[in-house]
């Protein structure tokens, strides 16, 4: 647990980038600190490290004043992701991630044998560690920048816009897989972005700042869309917030079994919209029959259209449902595909569903 303890930065010219701010980062889960430009969300993350320090106040780390801790002592067992990543360019893959292992005094092999398992666990192992950083994509970057980060088995981890400077294909991707890592590890997190998108898929609390450092609300993602403290907050959050909030309310909505075809196949006489698959049943793309002669091919398919899970969230479900092509969300069980569901009834789920924050809606079958 992180604790922040009417924390105030000032600098010498008076000015103020963080007022008595006070919240708790709860242990082993994701904070996300969120606000608009120059409202100190970074001062307020680099004084936790004490790259940046407090004025006054406290801030405490499992009960800990980390006033009372030596900052290179205090750095070592705090793992820090930063925007680009921040790797020695001069340095291998394998050499970056066992630069904080070397700073606390591991033996080699001790060191390199954890830089490798931290490689493993985010996706790139083998070969990777014996490139250089200009000989990865900025995905591949920050992930090791992120491996960098949890080789010194850190219980707290700090990140600095990691995911911003990506294009937006690829960060969607690390987020899912560092939702995934965080909740293989359990590490304390708290990250700065820009971003309510990110902050609201990623994070288990949610500090809203507003100019001049302070807190204007702090609290989970639901009750942030639901329940804004003030017009500042409902402004930052944005006027689509009911729709994000879809993103916290699963029901049970009518799944329709779709009759998929296979690259090679011919559609019959009259057939409209069909979905394609791949041999073992993973949805690859529509084809409309009008539009195609002879054999399906991958030239014929028309991409487009998210995946909803089956059991998701019904923003999930009416995003797959109004993004495709023919009006029928795909729904995937794992990576197959498991039916599809129309916009209609989904909306018609929607408008019967509860207004309760957070509130999961049971199927009737379903015990409370």
């Amino acid at each position: 647990m992180i604790r922040f303890d009417g924390v105030t930065k000032r600098f010498e010219d008076g000015t103020v980038a963080v007022d008595d701010l006070s919240f708790e980062a709860p242990a082993g889960k994701i904070t996300v600190l969120v606000g608009p430009s120059g409202c100190g969300k970074t001062t307020s993350l680099r004084m936790i490290n004490r790259m940046i320090e407090p004025s006054e106040g406290s801030i405490l780390i499992d009960g800990t004043d980390t006033g009372s801790l030596a900052p290179a002592e205090l750095r070592r067992g705090i793992g820090y992701v930063i925007q680009h990543a921040g790797l020695f360019p001069h340095r291998t893959v394998l050499s970056n991630v066992m630069t904080v292992p070397s700073l606390l005094k591991w033996d080699k092999k001790r060191a390199r044998d954890r830089a490798l398992e931290v490689l493993e666990l985010v996706g790139l192992g083998g070969d990777y560690a014996k490139r250089y950083p200009g000989q990865l994509s900025g995905g591949q970057q920050q992930r090791v920048g992120v491996a960098r980060a949890l080789a010194g088995d850190p219980s707290v981890m700090l990140m600095d816009e990691p995911f911003s400077a990506i294009d937006p294909v690829v960060r969607e991707g690390l987020q899912d897989e560092f939702l995934k890592l965080q909740e293989a590890l359990g590490t304390t997190i708290v990250m700065v972005t820009h971003d309510i998108d990110e902050a609201i898929k990623l994070g288990d609390r949610i500090a809203v700042l507003r100019q001049g450092g302070r807190l204007a609300q702090f609290s989970s993602p639901d009750d942030l869309l639901a329940h804004p403290a003030d017009d500042f907050v409902a402004s930052f959050v944005g006027r689509d917030r009911g729709y994000r909030a879809l993103s916290f309310k699963t029901a049970e909505v009518p799944i329709h079994h779709e009759a998929p075809v296979r690259l090679g196949d011919r559609l019959g006489p009259g057939e409209e919209w069909r979905l394609v698959v791949d041999d073992a049943g993973a949805p690859l793309g529509w084809v409309h029959a009008d539009e195609v002669t002879g054999p399906l091919s991958a030239t014929d398919l028309q991409l487009g259209g998210t995946l909803a899970t089956l059991g998701g969230s019904l923003r999930g479900y009416l995003d797959a449902a109004l993004s495709s092509p023919s009006g029928r969300g795909v729904v995937v069980e794992g990576a197959e595909l498991a039916g599809t569901v129309r916009p209609d009834e989904v909306l018609h789920v929607i408008q019967a569903a509860p207004r309760a924050t957070g509130e999961t809606i049971l199927s009737p079958e379903e015990p409370a």
